[in-house]
């Protein structure tokens, strides 16, 4: 009886240990570590959109040539986010964003040396995609574990690090290429993003029962029980359900938006004379004022819901589609940058903590995955559908009005959207 009070107290006091000195709990650590590894890949991401004139510029391809490249890397992000998610939930997210970290820098680094088309799909859109495939459902399945009652706030730190890698990577990359070219600035960049992932990778742990602690930093029991921590759907009864298929209708919606206009606002903006540093700028704003969405609508989620927060999302995005369809001016296009920024950020917050809202944290990476999946069918159509629009008709105009189409499609989707989560009911 001793030995097991004394084996008890040894746990309690290790769990303890794990919050840190100062009363820290563990959980904050996995939010910076998570919020590394969103800058640096959301900062790749948009990170194409200032390499897409310096590619056109040099190689003389088609816009639907360079945007096919992005649209097979998101390909391969929706292909493996599945899979990704459920190696997370079988192996832990610090060994798959190892992995994923090294083939995704890796991608980028090889872009160095780059002559022909192929290479680009090959680099960009096998590697690099294959690399992005991990980062949000390992990330933000692990915080959706670490957290409940402030579930959405946290997360919307983790995707705010995206916003600041938003901000912060296109214009170090845009001085690089200013300076020595954009070849060593995909070196360096790819270099970087390799060690700073893994690093920041080593940081996770799975859940707050691994190191015997609690969601939220609440006092751990003696003993804890890992199943308790974990409830929920699994993947086959997810998939039986009505607002699984309404999240991934959505978010195809929502990703088919995003990422064309990542990918093809900055080209948009230089066509109407803008210089190629202050059409980047245009991709910073959108990134500084996603940081705002991330938070405010992360902090929201968690008393409004997953219903209400994917329709504040689209009402703002189908605001800014509308301002965009009559965009001329420098200021117009950084006013759009400014209301579609918190939209942006939103979306990107909102999705894995309604994915847990409906169906818990069992198989929350899976089921994540597969929400992902759908959406990138929608990120690669998007900037490869708007690529051939501009080719065939020399200019944005059909593209952004398709946009803006999709965008009022997920209004009405989201509104489909339950209110009240069944899995919230059950464990009522």
């Amino acid at each position: 009886m001793f030995a097991n009070i004394s084996e008890k107290a040894e746990g309690l006091s290790k769990s303890r240990s794990m919050t840190s000195d100062k009363g820290i709990f563990y959980g904050y650590r996995i939010v910076a570590a998570c919020s590394v590894v969103q800058a640096i890949n959301l900062g790749g991401i948009f990170t194409f959109g200032v390499l897409f004139p310096e590619l056109e510029r040099e190689f003389g391809w088609s816009r639907a040539t360079i945007s096919g490249a992005i649209s097979f890397a998101f390909l391969m992000v929706g292909g493996g986010a599945i899979f990704m998610g459920r190696a997370g939930d079988r192996f832990g997210p610090r060994a798959v964003l190892t992995v994923a970290g090294i083939v995704f820098g890796l991608g980028y680094a090889l872009l160095f040396r780059m002559e022909a088309a192929w290479e680009l799909y090959l680099y960009l859109g096998l590697l690099v995609g294959t690399g992005l495939a991990a980062h949000d459902v390992s990330t933000l399945s692990t915080i959706a574990r670490w957290f409940v009652r402030r579930r959405g706030l946290m997360s919307g730190f983790v995707k705010a690090g995206g916003g600041v890698g938003q901000v912060v990577v296109p214009i170090a990359v845009a001085a690089l290429i200013a300076g020595p070219g954009w070849r060593v600035a995909c070196l360096l960049f790819g270099i970087t993003s390799i060690v700073v992932i893994v690093s920041a990778a080593q940081v996770l742990r799975r859940n707050p029962a691994s190191l015997g602690l609690k969601p939220d930093g609440e006092v751990p029991d003696a003993s804890p029980n890992r199943a308790q921590q974990e409830g929920g759907s699994t993947f086959r009864e997810a998939i039986r359900s009505r607002a699984l298929w309404v999240l991934c209708i959505a978010k195809f919606c929502d990703l088919f938006c995003l990422f064309t206009v990542i990918v093809h606002i900055v080209p948009f903006a230089m066509d109407r004379g803008m210089e190629p540093t202050l059409a980047a700028g245009i991709l910073s704003t959108i990134g500084g004022m996603s940081i705002i969405g991330r938070i405010v609508l992360g902090g929201a989620f968690d008393r409004i819901g997953a219903r209400r927060s994917l329709l504040t999302c689209f009402a703002i995005l189908t605001a800014s589609l509308v301002l965009l369809q009559f965009v001329e001016s420098a200021w117009s296009l950084f006013l759009f940058a400014m209301i579609y920024g918190p939209a942006h950020g939103g979306f990107f917050t909102i999705t894995s903590p309604s994915v847990a809202e409906f169906f818990g944290t069992r198989a929350h990476g899976t089921i994540f995955g597969l929400v992902v999946t759908c959406g990138t069918l929608g990120a690669t159509l998007g900037p490869i559908v708007a690529g051939s629009l501009f080719d065939m008709m020399g200019s944005y105009g059909g593209a952004f009005g398709l946009l803006l189409g999709f965008s009022l499609a997920g209004l009405v989707v989201a509104s489909a959207l339950p209110a009240v989560a069944g899995f919230q009911k059950k464990t009522e």
